[in-house]
């Protein structure tokens, strides 16, 4: 399985934001954006002024959202020649089909505290879909899917320690702490989507 092995914090610098890869560190002062806020290597220090092109500028925001979701190069063209291929907007399609991406919709419910973490636990087979053990990162949920921690894993200790915690919900998911069950109750709309997002830069660098 091909994944992405660079220093998480690196891809942050890299970017020059916070794409909270690291769960809680993320928001603490061990942060690397806030210890240390420059691009990584041996220039970043350097007090010149970094300009891109309408290319670069372009390329930035692709290579920010595929590290934000843990996405690599073919997946996230996949899912731009899909968006093309529903009605309404492309940039806002492609976002929404991200977001439905089993790790991500776990991520959401508050099951794990990064993107990468739930991709584990879904990996790990501790996630099933309407009753059905899944194991695949990727996986599309759709409206009306019930999305569960597996009976057989919810004494370990992670899932535990869930029970009963107040958890806030985008409003296209429901999730209940004390039986660790939530469902799709509406597609994610734009509203829904970090804002910081560019999209249209990505949809004009694949329209190349």
């Amino acid at each position: 399985m091909a994944r992405t092995i660079e220093p998480d914090c690196r891809q942050c610098r890299r970017e020059g934001c916070k794409l909270f890869l690291k769960g809680e560190r993320c928001t603490s002062k061990k942060c690397a954006m806030e210890r240390r806020p420059v691009i990584p290597g041996q220039h970043g220090n350097s007090r010149r002024r970094v300009t891109f092109s309408e290319y670069g500028t372009q390329l930035r925001e692709k290579q920010k959202v595929k590290r934000m979701y843990g996405v690599l190069e073919k997946q996230f063209r996949d899912y731009y020649e899909d968006a093309k291929r529903m009605k309404g907007i492309v940039g806002e399609n492609m976002l929404s089909l991200i977001e439905r991406r089993l790790d991500n919709v776990v991520y959401r419910m508050g099951i794990g505290a990064s993107r990468k973490q739930c991709r584990q636990i879904v990996n790990h087979g501790h996630i099933a879909v309407n009753g059905k053990r899944v194991d695949i990162a990727s996986f599309r949920v759709k409206v009306g899917d019930v999305i569960s921690v597996r009976e057989n894993k919810q004494e370990l200790e992670g899932f535990k320690a869930l029970k009963g915690m107040k958890v806030v919900m985008p409003k296209w998911l429901e999730f209940d702490t004390n039986a660790l069950t939530g469902k799709i109750v509406a597609l994610p709309s734009r509203e829904d989507i970090d804002p910081d997002i560019k999209e249209q830069l990505i949809i004009e660098l694949y329209s190349r």
